[in-house]
């Protein structure tokens, strides 16, 4: 059997007006046909979908199309979203006959004058598959499913964790095209669509409240009839015509039971409605004391300045905070700033340099003018652990020492300070550090093995926590938190 595979992914944020370009995909790896599968082996949702077919011990030959990823941030340009649309027409017609698909994507990426690219290019996929070939569609669990995308997938398989896990994910979706190619299962999909929002503090599995939704889900696939139930809290900052979180229960061939599921699982989540808005952030200058106060490597998220949720990387919050209230603690902050790395590059390394620093991409944050010595030149494509590929791109990178603070400035998005390897790339070992920013909400595994403990910093930007000030536009209404109503359905 031949089975093409599709991996491209963007989580968009409506609250950062900086536009995704082809640039912010290469920088993490633009694969195609071979490539793809050489570079992903034991990688992603590729990786996992490769061990799946190795492990079946059938006969198969992977189609591989294209594999795009990029960092979440503002929506696709239109020559991005369109380069993508002719590379899935392209390949798919070029593949020749296929027997079924393996399509991997966010779920949640959006593009100038188009709330759902993904599902136009699902719908894409069907138009040249035809009606009968199986496709099955992975997504990340913070994707805004669509009826675009159930209409036009035969199953769907979200992640089952946060952080994530696409390994698996890839492994169980491509189990379950096997199994429809086989003619073992016959997959019916129920969706439900939930009038709900909520900030990123309460995102982690590990803990109730998601747990809790999470482990109903798991329980009902015990049942040899239910093939997924996945819950989809969608990620909090898209602005879109049919946003709000999501359930998506697929069974082998019972549509009742289906149906039964999706319901059960939504009324579980509005049960929980409110736990879900909780907050565990602290205000900025409390935050920045805690962490000097504790021992060992202390992360600091900036919860409001997430680049993994699609902010810019531009505030400088809790750098003016370290540096007004005199903190003696040695402290790592990055920052996405490529005019300021031209300039201190251009300076060279030892070089004194005055410069504002901050707020030239959001209109979030104004910017804050500082002074410090370049200490180290460096960047490009480096080596990375425990992610979704073996290396990114961070353009040029500068290390520039402001007081107690070193700062990692970087041309490009890249992983934005989230991981250690870029500071040991430039000749930084964070675990001399008594504090880290990451510009995370909740993806601290990168840093957990050397770090102390973690804070939540409430802070503002595309990504804050305070989901109701924000200049919602196009999200449904009424919608809760936004406005106070009494059921999820609508």
């Amino acid at each position: 059997m031949r089975i093409a595979v599709l991996n491209i992914g963007q989580e968009s944020n409506d609250f950062n007006p900086l536009p995704t370009t082809l640039q912010d995909y290469r920088s993490f790896g633009l694969y195609e046909g071979q490539e793809m599968l050489e570079k992903l082996r034991g990688l992603g949702e590729v990786g996992g979908y490769l061990e799946a077919i190795e492990e079946s011990g059938l006969e198969v030959e992977t189609i591989p199309i294209i594999r795009g990823w990029a960092s979440a941030a503002g929506r696709l340009d239109d020559a991005t979203r369109l380069f993508f649309e002719e590379k899935i027409r392209s390949g798919l017609e070029a593949a020749g006959r296929i027997d079924g698909l393996a399509i991997q994507l966010h779920g949640a990426c959006a593009a100038d004058g188009m709330d759902d690219v993904e599902g136009a290019q699902l719908a894409l996929c069907r138009e040249i598959l035809g009606p009968d070939v199986p496709i099955v569609l992975s997504l990340d669990h913070h994707a805004n499913v669509t009826r675009q995308m159930v209409e036009n997938a035969d199953a769907v398989v979200g992640h089952r964790t946060q952080p994530h896990q696409p390994f698996e994910t890839g492994k169980i979706a491509a189990g379950i095209l096997l199994r429809m190619l086989q003619g073992e299962v016959r997959p019916t999909v129920a969706m439900r669509k939930l009038r709900l929002l909520s900030h990123q503090e309460q995102f982690l599995t590990s803990k109730p409240p998601m747990k809790t939704w999470f482990d109903r889900a798991r329980e009902m696939e015990q049942d040899p009839r239910v093939l997924q139930a996945s819950p989809f809290p969608m990620q909090p900052w898209l602005d879109v015509a049919e946003g709000g979180w999501a359930v998506v229960v697929t069974t082998d061939g019972d549509r009742e039971l289906a149906g039964r599921l999706a319901d059960e699982l939504a009324d579980l989540a509005w049960s929980m409605r409110a736990e879900f808005q909780k907050k565990d952030a602290v205000g900025v200058d409390e935050a920045v004391r805690r962490a000097d106060a504790m021992d060992g490597l202390v992360i600091l998220s900036d919860t409001g300045d997430t680049v993994f949720g699609g902010a810019a990387g531009d505030s400088n919050l809790i750098l003016e905070s370290i540096l007004r209230q005199g903190i003696e603690g040695r402290a790592l902050v990055p920052m996405i700033a490529p005019e300021a790395v031209a300039k201190l590059a251009k300076a060279g390394v030892g070089a004194e340099v005055t410069l504002p620093l901050g707020g030239h991409a959001t209109g979030f944050f104004e910017p804050l003018t500082v002074t410090g010595t370049v200490r180290a030149v460096g960047g490009g494509v480096i080596p990375v652990a425990k992610h979704n590929q073996l290396e990114v791109d961070l353009g040029q990178a500068v290390i520039f020492e402001v007081g107690p603070v070193t700062m990692l400035l970087t041309e490009l998005r890249a992983v934005a300070g989230n991981l250690p390897e870029p500071y040991r790339a430039l000749g930084v070992q964070p675990e001399d550090y008594q504090m880290v920013v990451l510009k995370t909400a909740s993806n601290f595994q990168y840093f957990q093995p050397i770090a102390s403990g973690v804070i939540r910093v409430d802070t503002k930007g595309p990504g804050q926590s305070d989901i109701a000030t924000l200049p919602w536009q196009r999200q449904p209404r009424p919608v809760y938190p936004l406005d106070e109503i009494d059921s999820w359905r609508g």
